[in-house]
């Protein structure tokens, strides 16, 4: 069920602009609301991907949430693409009625910090905002185990030391193929560092890889970072 009319208001000492991107003005109104009452001030609105490159440029705000679908079309993935281009250190969040893996792994690939089921509910979008305005990734619950179940089917020799991560190794692993370190990881899952260090050398224990460079260029090599 949604729950994009929270009641409560979250208090955020480090106030987070946010432009929203979405084709239906209610649902544009109904996720302004939603990050308004965690404490986010929002910059700007707009239903047509055309313009939300114009405006990024004009606001540069601290993360920007692009719904994918607009007339039936994923047209906010080109969009993202033209913005990240135009701006490298944007931070996208999207928002899709769709939870399909092959999506979603196109979303990362692209350069976002989040993807967001439109069923999820105001915490976990919130979260997504939140971690994306950090430079972190967020995967909603099962989309990590989604992405590699997908590529077990499409690259099963590549993925075999893959599959013997769960799903909270495989978003660490991701962590780790973009440089970020223990500390940065404990911070995001709010674990201690000590935690995170055991979970990195058993990652690269079941992965035989020991390497920071390592662990990148396998992500490379799976289609699940761009290079």
């Amino acid at each position: 069920m949604n729950d994009f009319f929270p009641g409560l208001k979250e208090v955020n000492n480090d106030l987070i602009t946010v432009l929203i991107s979405h084709e239906y003005s209610i649902f544009l109104d109904a996720v302004g609301i939603c990050l308004a009452n965690h404490g986010c001030k929002i910059v700007g609105k707009v239903n047509t991907a055309k313009e939300v490159v114009a405006m990024y440029s004009d606001l540069l705000p601290d993360v920007v949430v692009i719904g994918v679908e607009f007339s039936g079309k994923m047209i906010g993935l080109d969009t993202a693409k033209e913005v990240l281009n135009n701006h490298p250190n944007a931070k996208v969040v999207f928002l899709s009625q769709s939870g399909e893996a092959d999506l979603i792994r196109k979303a990362y690939k692209i350069g976002a910090h989040a993807f967001v089921n439109k069923l999820c509910d105001s915490n976990d979008l919130y979260k997504a905002v939140r971690l994306a305005k950090c430079g972190q990734l967020y995967f909603m619950p099962g989309a990590a185990e989604l992405l590699v179940i997908t590529l077990l089917r499409e690259k099963p020799e590549e993925l075999s030391p893959i599959a013997a991560l769960d799903q909270r190794e495989v978003e660490i692993f991701l962590l780790m193929a973009q440089g970020f370190t223990n500390e940065e990881i404990a911070e995001k899952f709010e674990l201690s560092k000590r935690t995170i260090s055991q979970s990195s050398q058993n990652i690269k224990e079941k992965l035989h890889l020991h390497r920071p460079a390592e662990l990148t260029r396998l992500a490379i090599r799976l289609s699940l970072i761009e290079p």
